[in-house]
């Protein structure tokens, strides 16, 4: 049998060998690296924002840690205000971007101020890259970006004790221009990274920290870095502008076309950390009823109304036991209350519930006893983020 092979062809997955037996029409590609899930990174285009639902937000001064869309958060211990947003301005294949506008700034960062967009990637996730051994493997990093501002910008990969860091950075040549980067990583020997339901790895990219954080590129480092010396400051301009999407982290020193996952699939890996009753998310701020969760009771005065969040389960099981916030019907929303349903009413918001046999599977919630009802109706948030 005759056979023809194409020595180098392009496929999504990059550049491998094609033979082609003539006679059978079989197909055997030896394409590398594997056309397997390869991003270790999720909602790293920025789709998923069940927080908020694309509204922007805005971090104060010394506002801390916060997630704004799933699984990014920003931290803020610095002087400098901005607002952080899912925005509808992407390169070409990609849809939405993760955008901060700075409308106070800190030109004069102090030592140990932070300004940072992190994602923390679960160990369970990561355990394959044997990190902390001998065995470890390299990974690449790639990610389109754009700024009002141009020059050298940094971000780092850190283990959860904050004691092994890689510091990169990477420039920004043009202002107001998608730009794709690529950086590949020689995976740590030494540290401990943690495999199990923790934080594995912490990915972070630099928007304005003190030199206290700041070390040399390219290095492992036996300390808690976000970025490098010599790293423009995103927060120390006034309306200046930062925007990030296309985010992969994969294994190998190769830069392989962005993971595209479908919507649902996207969303259920955000849920293990972050879950809303809310359709299309915006909990604080969503005044529709629509995903209401209501349970039956009974109309005495002495019998308390339950329902159950176990039944139907969560869409997708937790990462740990998380914490549940319940939000009334009433708007604006309060939280740690309920719709109360009684018999031949429309009911009473603003009635106390209380959460129990809180788990990573589901819940139970109950309005006090006493409260005649035939029902209680409320939406909820429950958070395990790492």
């Amino acid at each position: 049998m005759s056979t023809i092979k194409v020595n180098t062809i392009q496929t999504a997955a990059g550049t491998g060998s094609l033979t082609v037996p003539a006679e059978s029409g079989t197909v055997v590609t030896t394409a590398s690296p594997s056309l397997g899930r390869r991003n270790l990174i999720i909602n790293g285009d920025m789709r998923i924002d069940q927080r908020n639902a694309g509204a922007s937000v805005s971090r104060s001064a010394g506002s801390g840690d916060a997630y704004q869309l799933d699984r990014w958060l920003t931290a803020n211990a610095a002087d400098a205000v901005y607002t952080v947003q899912r925005v509808s301005d992407a390169p070409t294949g990609l849809i939405t971007s993760l955008k901060i506008t700075v409308t106070t700034e800190d030109a004069s960062l102090g030592a140990s101020q932070i300004n940072l967009v992190r994602q923390s990637i679960e160990g369970n996730n990561v355990s394959d890259l044997a990190w902390g051994s001998a065995s470890a493997k390299s990974v690449t990093l790639s990610f389109w970006v754009k700024s009002s501002l141009t020059g050298q910008f940094g971000g780092s990969m850190t283990n959860s004790a904050g004691n092994r860091t890689y510091p990169f950075n990477y420039t920004i040549s043009s202002a107001n221009t998608w730009e794709q980067k690529t950086i590949t990583v020689a995976g740590d020997t030494s540290g401990t990274w943690l495999t199990g339901n923790n934080v594995g790895i912490r990915l972070d990219f630099n928007i304005g920290t003190g030199s206290n954080f700041l070390g040399t590129a390219n290095a492992w480092a036996a300390s808690n870095l976000v970025g490098t010396t010599g790293d423009t400051s995103v927060v120390g301009t006034l309306n200046a502008t930062w925007q990030i999407t296309g985010v992969q982290l994969e294994v190998g020193s190769v830069a392989t076309p962005f993971e595209h996952r479908s919507y649902g699939e996207e969303l259920a890996l955000c849920q293990r950390y972050f879950e809303t009753s809310f359709d299309g998310g915006a909990s604080t701020t969503n005044t529709s009823g629509a995903g209401t969760f209501v349970w039956g009771g009974t109309a005495t005065a002495t019998t308390t109304s339950f329902v159950g969040i176990g039944s139907p389960r969560y869409g997708t099981p937790k990462r740990a036991t998380p914490t549940i916030t319940i939000y009334d019907l009433a708007s604006p929303r309060n939280t740690g209350k309920c719709h109360r349903l009684q018999l031949g009413t429309s009911g009473t918001n603003n009635e106390s519930v209380t959460v129990g046999d809180n788990g990573t599977s589901g819940f139970t919630a109950y309005s006090p006893s006493g409260s005649a009802a035939t029902g209680i109706a409320f939406h909820y948030a429950s958070d395990a983020e790492l």
